[in-house]
């Protein structure tokens, strides 16, 4: 029985001619509105046409050819052909997971095509001759965001959820995405969730406690008690300025500090002033003593202790090992009884790939973006998107701008979003001494009010917690604190990465981390013989300082905040914290 030829489509009627000129002529109206011409988007020649050059790819790579051939005739006669053989990496890629991806012979064409361009192009990368590592480094990351940026999912006609969604909405998905990408360029800064889900000290944030004292650098927050006795020893945390200090304590299920509370520790936080041109001369100096120094002294004599546990996260943990440094060549190391490091670095040599971002041109950029005194946060936080830009750029285009959806409440993404400026001498020093130099662990390269600075001093107890997967703060170059501590040193590698490696709640069941107690001496020892334990790390850490310090006290009087000398400023979490 002969094949019934498929029916020819039925051409479009007069209703959605009308209809599709009207979304093109919608769309137009829009970015007209937005001061915006169409015609400027049209290039001259196509973008990147030299990297794509399959005749230029072929000098490249004698593979390229074969595996070009093997493609087509996949695609042309799949029943003869060998299979394509994924990678792994390939084969999780979510930005691939529809059907369509793998069904339909002509997007899985495009998949394939698309692996394939982007292995050959890496591959080019890797066989440069007469490259320095550095360099060769800032191509290969420069070319993978370019692979990311050209994949056909990122584009309305070689994405089939996006053809089908068009299809749906009759174009509705197109003009809503437009609407959202129009509002991105606006305020200069990718949205990533619902804006409006969220409120400070109503649904994040949320902590009871009282603002106990207020500098030009900071607020000092002290969080009520939970529990009738309180270690006699305070824990004070110092989180990154880069960032709001709410990271710590999202919703009351997430919230670290919420969980210390409950732990019976007596909690105060520091919440960094957002930068402005009146903090035009702040330089690391005054972070350390202006703001951690000061704010262990004023806690130290509100509870009248002679020292307390102290948390530095990120780069406040790199503060934080200065600092300590610093107490102990004055002969004040007492003053902090435990320091524990939430993926902290001090030896920049192996910092990731943040350290590409730091050369000449990049310096130059960061110097002429603070002007005023200050850089503005939406530069850090458009960096930090770009070190996992599939996850953090590309995926938000094809969800809010093709397919137009509408934003999905997500805490954590609304504090990455919740950008904070820096003072900008500051930032730029330590881009140069720290990131480029590696300084601070040259004993005495670097002073802090006049006194030099040799982590070589350090003996006090440390915690240092890294994540497996941090793209910011790499593990290996976490893992370098302890070759420069001199005192009992507790190292745990948490999985994830450098946030949810660190808020990672009990209750949650969620990731795993590993300890090793044989004193191992490089990370790669310490991964050999580790001990796995499901779940989070956070116990480990409450007992590792119960164990340093258990003595308990009554949670009255200075205890409870504002109670005490330090009288309430404002409730918890401040006003620092909504500054933008």
């Amino acid at each position: 029985m002969a094949e019934t030829a498929p029916p020819m489509p039925s051409p479009p009627s007069l209703e959605d001619l009308q209809h599709w000129t009207w979304v093109l002529g919608r769309a137009q109206q829009m970015m007209l509105e937005h001061g915006m011409d169409v015609r400027e988007f049209a290039p001259a020649a196509p973008p990147f046409g030299a990297l794509l050059d399959p005749t230029a790819a072929v000098r490249a790579s004698a593979g390229f050819w074969a595996d070009t051939m093997q493609l087509w005739q996949r695609f042309l006669d799949p029943e003869h052909a060998q299979p394509f053989k994924e990678t792994p990496e390939q084969a999780a890629d979510k930005r691939f997971k529809a059907p369509e991806w793998r069904e339909d012979p002509v997007f899985d064409f495009l998949r394939q095509s698309y692996f394939l361009i982007a292995d050959t192009m890496l591959k080019g990368i890797d066989t440069l001759a007469g490259v320095d590592p550095k360099h060769r480094d800032q191509l290969r990351f420069a070319t993978k965001g370019f692979i990311d940026a050209m994949s056909p999912t990122n584009f309305p006609v070689t994405n089939p959820e996006v053809i089908a969604k068009t299809v749906e909405t009759k174009g509705e998905n197109l003009l809503k995405g437009l609407q959202h990408m129009l509002a991105d360029m606006e305020k200069g800064q990718l949205t990533q969730t619902d804006a409006e889900a969220f409120e400070l000290g109503r649904n994040i944030a949320t902590t009871p406690g009282k603002v106990i004292k207020r500098t030009e650098l900071y607020e000092l927050i002290h969080y009520a008690p939970t529990t009738e006795s309180v270690f006699k020893t305070p824990l004070i945390i110092f989180p990154p300025w880069i960032n709001r200090f709410y990271i710590l304590d999202l919703s009351p299920e997430k919230s670290f500090i919420k969980w210390a509370v409950d732990q019976g520790l007596s909690v105060f936080v520091v919440s960094w002033r957002s930068a402005d041109a009146s903090m035009k001369g702040i330089v690391w100096d005054d972070y350390v003593e202006r703001g951690q120094i000061d704010a262990i002294d004023t806690v130290r004599d509100l509870l009248k202790v002679g020292g307390v546990h102290a948390i530095g996260y990120c780069v406040a943990g790199t503060t934080l090992a200065a600092t300590l440094a610093v107490l102990a060549a004055r002969g004040e190391a007492a003053k902090v009884e435990s320091a524990t490091f939430f993926t902290a670095q001090v030896d920049f040599s192996e910092a990731g790939d943040l350290h590409l971002f730091v050369d000449d041109e990049q310096l130059a950029l960061i110097r002429s973006l603070g002007g005023e005194g200050f850089l503005d946060g939406r530069y850090m936080a458009a960096t930090f998107n770009l070190l996992r830009g599939r996850d953090l750029i590309w995926n938000y285009v094809t969800n809010n701008y093709l397919l137009g959806k509408d934003y999905v409440p997500f805490d954590l993404l609304h504090w990455n979003s919740d950008v904070t400026n820096l003072p900008a001498a500051w930032h730029l020093s330590y881009l140069t001494d720290l990131y480029r130099d590696n300084r601070l662990v040259q004993p005495g390269s670097i002073a802090i009010g006049g006194t030099p600075v040799d982590l070589g001093r350090i003996a006090t107890p440390a915690y240092i917690q890294a994540g497996r997967e941090d793209h910011i703060a790499p593990a290996a170059s976490v893992w370098k604190l302890t070759d420069h501590l001199q005192g009992p040193i507790r190292f745990v590698l948490a999985g994830s990465g450098h946030i949810a490696g660190v808020i990672n709640p009990p209750a949650a069941g969620k990731y795993q981390y590993w300890t090793n107690d044989e004193h191992p001496r490089s990370l790669a020892e310490f991964v050999a013989g580790a001990h796995e334990t499901k779940g989070s790390w956070w116990p480990d850490w409450i007992e590792w300082l119960r164990r340093l310090d258990s003595k308990q006290v009554p949670a009255k009087g200075a205890r409870v905040p504002g109670r005490g000398k330090l009288k309430r400023v404002a409730d918890a979490p401040g006003d620092y914290v909504r500054m933008r």
